[in-house]
Order: C-alpha cells, then sequence, then structure tokens
C-alpha cells in the first residue's frame, strides 16, 4: 500500500486541506482537529453529526514550527473570516471557536437512530484529552480508495488515503509510513455523518450508512495510535512492522 493523499482538518467538521507532506506528533498531523466550535449554552463541542452546516465551512492552518505556534484561519463561503460573532450568526447559536488544551476533553452528542435522526434520543461521549478526535483510541485514520467503492472519500474525512483494497487488514499491526510508526488500533466505525451533504456535488444519502452497516459491519478505515512521531508523505510505502 502506497500514501496517495493527506488530509488535515483543523478544525472539527469543517472541510480541510491536501498537505504533501505531514508532520505526525503525539496528537496525530500536526494542527488535526486541534479546533473545535463550541456551543456555550452547553458547552458541547458541535459536530457535522448534529450540525450539518459545519461542512460548509473549512479551515487551514498556517505552518509554524511547532503545534503551539499554530492558527486557525477558518472561510466561510459570501461571510470571510469567522470570528464567533460571525460564526454564531450563521449556526443562530452563540458559539465559540476554541483550541483544544491539556488536560481537557471534549464532549459531543449524536443521535442514536440515524434514520430517524430529528425524533431520536441523543448519545453523548466525551472524546481524548488535548485534542478534539471523536476516540480516545484513534489519532490518525487511514483508508484505502477502493473500500470506498464509488463514495466521494470527502464522506470519510480519513488522514491518510491509500492504494490497495481495503486497509481492513492493517488492524493489529504496527507500521511505518516515511519516519512514522503508527499501530493499527480498530476499525472506524460510522455514523451519520457519512450521509451529509458538503459541498463538491456530494449529496445526501442515508444509503451510505445503510450500505456501511449491511455490507461492511458499520466499519470502513482504521484508526492508529501514534508510536513514533515523524514525517509522512504523498508516494511513502506503508511497511508492516509486525
Amino acid at each position: 500500500m502506497v500514501v496517495e493523499e493527506l488530509w488535515r482538518y483543523p478544525v472539527k467538521s469543517m472541510g480541510g486541506e491536501q498537505l504533501a507532506v505531514a508532520d505526525v506528533g503525539e496528537l496525530g498531523i500536526d494542527g488535526d482537529r486541534q479546533w473545535a466550535v463550541i456551543d456555550l449554552a452547553t458547552g458541547y463541542g458541535l459536530t457535522a453529526k448534529r450540525e450539518p452546516e459545519l461542512l460548509y465551512a473549512s479551515a487551514s492552518v498556517v505552518d509554524g514550527e511547532l503545534i503551539n505556534q499554530l492558527d486557525a484561519d477558518v472561510t466561510l463561503t459570501g461571510t470571510g473570516a469567522a470570528t464567533d460573532a460571525v460564526l454564531s450568526d450563521w449556526l443562530g447559536r452563540a458559539v465559540s471557536l476554541r483550541r483544544a488544551t491539556p488536560g481537557s476533553a471534549g464532549t459531543f452528542e449524536i443521535a442514536a437512530d440515524f434514520e430517524a435522526e430529528h425524533d431520536s434520543d441523543l448519545l453523548h461521549w466525551n472524546g481524548p484529552e488535548g485534542t478534539f478526535h471523536d476516540s480516545t483510541r484513534r489519532r490518525v485514520s487511514v483508508a484505502a480508495r477502493r473500500e470506498m467503492r464509488d463514495w466521494s472519500p470527502r464522506r470519510f474525512r480519513m488522514n491518510i488515503l491509500t492504494s490497495g483494497d481495503s486497509s481492513a487488514g492493517l488492524v493489529g499491526s504496527e507500521v511505518t509510513i516515511g519516519s512514522t510508526v503508527l499501530e493499527i488500533v480498530k476499525p472506524v466505525d460510522r455514523c451519520i455523518l457519512t450521509t451529509r451533504a458538503q459541498p463538491g456535488g456530494v449529496e445526501r444519502d442515508l444509503d451510505v450508512l445503510r450500505t456501511i452497516n449491511k455490507e461492511l459491519g458499520g466499519d470502513l478505515g482504521v484508526g492508529a495510535m501514534v508510536v513514533a512521531a515523524g514525517r509522512i508523505q504523498e508516494g511513502d510505502v506503508i511497511a508492516t512492522r509486525r
């Protein structure tokens, strides 16, 4: 398997940026999922699972030498820089764009039933400390293009897109990519976010998640923890260590 694309998503559930080279630290790709839009009434981090409009904003990171020197540069189509006031007006609620801090974990929510989300009970969970990733067992995500079938890769928001038929066989192994070592911990369980409309002609489609649940056991792609920090670039071979 070979790295075909690298992606970073600086603000949770907003559009990301493609990278030719990515530095990887303990928290994953530098700048990835380091900011979130916080609902000031609840304290919860907003995600496209509950606030689909977030997918219509995009974010990039102004590169710096260290991750704590990076700043988020968020743009909303037609509105310019996304200050807290602009974001609040856009989403119709009081929100604040905040950076993850060491020792603090985000709280998120999702509809339990994606088929009837507006009438569904809500599930709540806490993410890992120091980042706004969903899972405490994932800092980098990997998927092969072919396992996405004819679905847009945008739906899955993976950090690393590879050649090959499937990433599933990597679970339980350590892999070297460039100078980075990852432990492939688990499959990525999929949710309503995969069904959301996005820019670039990606339409709302509940059949995406229905098919993943029926044919793939609810999973697509794999999640990894960082064993050794390093650098990954397009064209790197993914070599299994064990």
